[in-house]
């Protein structure tokens, strides 16, 4: 599916969605600097529809990342969890991509999208986010081809392929969406 095509698939998708839309506002409320809601909150979304799926697989974390760094604290982050929590008792995950090149032994990212460009499956790394005008703006540094295609496939980017098999095992994505394919390239 062509790029342009497949954002405004996904935005579309999102705007049916009331629970995504729903957490996309309360995300947008913490008025953080370049945020969005990535992960499995788009991929999961885009494979449920692949598959048929008349009701979304339940969230196993919303992460909400963003890029400040003024502040990287790891207290911040779980400062803005807890303010979450006090609103929707969703599995809230937010961290701040200003600091994570530290876990993951990367030179320091300079956005969001960077830092995305870095995630272990190119299919992960797609986001969304409201932008000041209250429309859904998609992420997508790796594109969404693969995505699209119903591929499971390692970022060469992150070639790391003991991490992308033990989540592959994890996270049983080929148990939840049978139709999806492993690939080796994205």
């Amino acid at each position: 599916m062509q790029q342009k095509k497949a954002v405004l698939q996904i935005a579309a998708w999102l705007k049916g969605d009331s629970g995504r839309m729903s957490v996309l506002r309360q995300a947008s409320q913490l008025q953080l600097p370049d945020w969005c809601i990535g992960a499995g909150f788009v991929r999961n979304l885009v494979w449920d529809k692949l598959h048929g799926y008349s009701r979304a697989t339940p969230y196993n974390d919303i992460d909400i990342i963003y890029f400040d760094v003024q502040d990287c604290s790891q207290q911040r982050d779980r400062m803005l969890e807890r303010q979450l929590l006090q609103q929707s008792k969703l599995p809230w995950s937010v961290k701040n991509q200003a600091r994570m090149h530290f876990n993951n032994g990367d030179m320091p990212y300079n956005s969001c999208a960077d830092a995305m460009s870095y995630w272990p499956e190119v299919e992960t790394a797609v986001a969304a986010k409201l932008n000041g005008l209250g429309e859904i703006e998609i992420i997508a540094p790796l594109g969404t081809a693969s995505l699209f295609a119903g591929n499971i496939s390692i970022n060469p980017k992150r070639a790391k392929p003991e991490v992308f098999a033990r989540r592959l095992a994890q996270k049983q994505w080929l148990r939840q969406w049978p139709k999806l394919r492993v690939t080796v390239a994205g």
